[in-house]
């Protein structure tokens, strides 16, 4: 089997409603969709979902970068993933995400030629897996809100994004567990909107609102820091921003500065990294969660078959799809009651995206 093309989409979609971390704030998806055929009329697909103050990447780079990236697999096998990554990898260090749509279109590819649901070319079993649901920056009383209609809904659990003032932080907390009651779990991420004094300042004063994990309280780059803060507070901390690939996890995991890992196919240059770093954690003995960026379903339903295929994933954050005003995904995964996440059995990762979709969107062809 050869590659014969590649195509690149250009691909925005626009949220329900704007979204604001400690980073931003989004209104519109901007994606890169991509496509690998081959001589045996298999094709796979794949998603980008770049977050430029995380990844330092762009719709427009992504594109470009894209071109380049595509030219390098022309007439080679889709099939040797290893090595076809090794070179994606080797030719473009950091971009991460806009590798994560080639990885996931290859390992598509590897499912459809073997006739398998990717989960089963990974080794791995088909599971339930739970999604929280997320709430962005706002006031307290908005976030209050919101995060009692995801309850409503059935979630699991409630992520609240945070990340401003110490002061602010704690009040949100406060109003959120007021209005969910004692009993499901909340997930805080501070995106590096705080410093260590605020850390554990804010951290200190929510110990008693049963608080399941803090993510990336501090900068990505203040590994120390991150140490110290979990060093310093009974609630679990989970790197994010500090974890790109394996590297990261080793570094970080040999520091003990954090209790897990938050692997997201969009850092991590996508399945074959991901498969990395979480190896590392589970060699020493630390839990993951598999996250996301604003993806469609058809990203998400790669992401959701890495978590099925290992158990040391233990938390899902999944839930981007649910955020978006159009869906135009074909096939894949499916939102259930309670924050369900289930994965089709269709060989490959199971995933396609519209073909009316597609057709009005800018592209580009490499062959």
């Amino acid at each position: 089997m050869k590659i014969l093309s590649v195509e690149i989409y250009k691909a925005d979609i626009r949220l329900v409603a704007p979204f604001r971390i400690a980073l931003g704030e989004t209104t519109v998806a901007n994606n890169v969709l991509i496509k690998i055929n081959t001589d045996e009329g298999l094709y796979g697909v794949g998603e980008a979902s770049p977050f430029t103050p995380i990844v330092g990447e762009t719709q427009a780079t992504d594109l470009a970068a894209a071109k380049d990236l595509g030219r390098l697999l022309i007439g080679k096998d889709p099939l040797d993933i290893e090595n076809r990554l090794r070179e994606l990898r080797s030719y473009l260090v950091h971009n991460p995400t806009v590798r994560s749509a080639f990885d996931m279109a290859l390992y598509d590819l590897l499912g459809k030629a073997a006739g398998l649901p990717l989960y089963a070319v990974l080794a791995g079993g088909k599971r339930t897996i739970l999604t929280d649901r997320t709430v962005g920056i706002d006031t307290a009383e908005k976030m209050a809100k919101e995060a009692l209609a995801f309850k409503k809904r059935g979630f699991p659990a409630v992520k609240v994004k945070l990340g401003t003032t110490p002061e602010e932080d704690i009040e949100r907390i406060r109003r959120i567990r007021e209005a969910l009651g004692p009993k499901i779990p909340l997930r805080i991420d501070a995106n590096q909107g705080w410093d260590y004094v605020s850390a554990i300042q804010a951290l200190k004063a929510v110990e008693d609102q049963s608080i399941q994990y803090c993510e990336q309280p501090v900068p990505a780059w203040d590994f120390e820091s991150l140490r110290k803060v979990s060093t310093s507070t009974t609630i679990p901390i989970m790197a994010d921003e500090s974890l790109f690939d394996e590297h990261d996890a080793f570094r970080l995991l040999s520091m003990e500065a954090c209790d897990y890992l938050n692997i997201k196919l969009s850092k991590a240059g996508g399945i074959h990294t991901a498969l990395k770093i979480n190896a590392v954690a589970e060699a020493a003995g630390v839990r993951c969660m598999m996250g996301c960026m604003s993806e469609t379903r058809l990203a998400l339903t790669a992401a959701a078959h890495v978590v099925s295929a290992r158990p040391n994933i233990r938390f899902a954050d999944l839930d981007s799809a649910d955020m978006l005003s159009a869906d135009p995904v074909v096939g894949g995964m499916t939102y259930g009651e309670g924050g369900t996440v289930t994965l089709p059995d269709t060989p490959g990762h199971g995933a396609d995206i519209e073909p009316s979709f597609l057709k009005d969107l800018e592209a580009f062809i490499i062959d």
